[in-house]
């Protein structure tokens, strides 16, 4: 499958540049280069990965808006902390369900950075209301959560998070063939890329693939917490988890 480059090397050079001059006499010196180089390639990639992903799910958002879209503001909140450098030293982009201004919910995320350029799915520190809708789901359907988290195709592009807890979950069975599932801090996955690969031609084709092979994984959570996947699903009631 053919395609053409949205990023250059020149985006990494500029966030190495700014990683040594974050300042803003610096960063207005060179805003024509952010925007030219940085800012507008991502939003066409945005742009242009917003059909591919929402083949796969139309609940989930990639907007290619400057602000208030997917693409992360690349300055930082200085109201608390006036002492940190006023500028991200990286890229990055979210592409959460539409319900992620409501609840916890799934979603991917896309870094780009001279350091590590890395695309990441899943549930990132989710409560443990969250956790455990997951938790139960894997219990409900153990073979879906296999199919899901486990196959060849998703382990060939994807790694799991490792981060746990170190004891199960109260009530959860310790002979559980999923019990190490169950301790889990986060339902997620990532991935690298080199910056040879995000500079390529093939790179949206890449970032589409990896997004395939995750969307059973993401499916699983997207039902567990009780969200819509397919067209035409409903959201369902949310479980109340209290305590009586």
């Amino acid at each position: 499958m053919s395609g053409h480059a949205y990023f250059t090397p020149e985006l990494f050079k500029f966030l190495r540049q700014l990683d040594k001059h974050n300042n803003r006499e610096w960063f207005q010196e060179n805003k024509s280069r952010y925007e030219q180089f940085v800012r507008d390639p991502f939003l066409k990639f945005i742009e242009d990965f917003r059909p591919k992903l929402n083949a796969i799910s139309p609940h989930f958002i990639a907007d290619p808006k400057p602000v208030g879209g997917s693409l992360l503001r690349i300055y930082r909140d200085m109201r608390f902390r006036k002492d940190q450098a006023p500028y991200k030293t990286m890229m990055a982009a979210r592409f959460p369900h539409r319900a992620y201004k409501e609840r916890m919910a799934p979603g991917l995320y896309l870094h780009l950075d001279p350091q590590h350029s890395f695309f990441a799915c899943g549930l990132w520190h989710p409560d443990g209301d969250t956790r455990a809708l997951v938790r139960d789901a894997i219990i409900r359907e153990s073979q879906k959560w296999k199919r899901a988290a486990k196959s060849k195709t998703f382990a060939s592009i994807w790694e799991l998070s490792r981060e746990s807890f170190k004891r199960l979950p109260p009530g959860c069975d310790p002979d559980h063939p999923f019990a190490d599932d169950f301790m889990r801090k986060d339902f997620a996955a990532g991935m690298r890329f080199s910056e040879k690969e995000v500079c390529g031609a093939d790179f949206l084709n890449q970032v589409t693939k990896a997004t395939k092979a995750a969307a059973p994984f993401l499916e699983f959570l997207t039902r567990a917490v009780g969200l819509p996947w397919a067209p035409g699903d409903r959201a369902a009631r949310r479980e109340i988890l209290l305590v009586e």
